[in-house]
């Protein structure tokens, strides 16, 4: 499967087909024993440096709990130092989250917690968003809001890729579809497994 720039792919397929492996794969959290991930030519492997940014929402997001959802994100924006205070306040209203709610992250709600992984995703504007059941635990605004974001990566030149549910949604977003089931790929239409 090659993907390019500029695109959505969504991806389904039952709980355990294989979909959240193959995104820690792609994202060179895991090694493939077959096969190979090549970004820009080059191939992703133990010994290489992943060669762009990558924003990941891979399962459940975890964070401090005792520290605010700003404070989370000021801590992971440290780490780069490419974004400041301003637009940490700004991804996390763009997600509905008050920027100035000194709330600890263990008495958010799970979709409080849901949209400050989003966040944390989107928070540097990775030229690779990956985004594992990102419409989890959230509302009909939440799962609307998810999509107005993901659709504005997208439009950024960002590479999205999504897996969901809620194929409705999946279908709604992605520019290309793709089918797992035991740990095997194929495009919407393809001849299956």
């Amino acid at each position: 499967m090659k993907m390019t720039p500029g695109k959505i792919y969504g991806i389904e397929g039952c709980n355990g087909s294989g979909k959240t492996m193959l995104m820690r794969v792609i994202a060179g959290l895991i090694f493939p024993t077959k096969g190979q991930v090549y970004i820009h030519d080059a191939p992703l492997g133990a010994a290489s440096e992943y060669p762009i940014t990558l924003g990941i929402l891979i399962e459940n997001p975890a964070f401090l709990n005792s520290y605010s959802g700003f404070d989370n994100l000021k801590i992971l924006a440290s780490i780069r130092q490419k974004i400041g205070a301003e637009t940490i306040r700004q991804c996390l209203a763009d997600v509905g989250l008050d920027p100035d709610d000194r709330r600890k992250y263990r008495k958010y709600s799970l979709g409080m917690k849901q949209r400050l992984g989003i966040a944390s995703a989107i928070l540097e504007q990775p030229d690779i968003l990956i985004l594992d059941e990102s419409v989890n635990a959230l509302d009909q605004d939440g799962v609307a809001l998810v999509r107005e974001l993901i659709l504005r990566e997208k439009a950024r030149g960002a590479l999205v890729i999504l897996s969901c549910h809620d194929h409705a949604f999946l279908e709604s977003v992605s520019d290309e579809m793709y089918h797992m089931k035991d740990g095997r790929c194929w495009p919407d239409g393809g001849a299956g497994a």
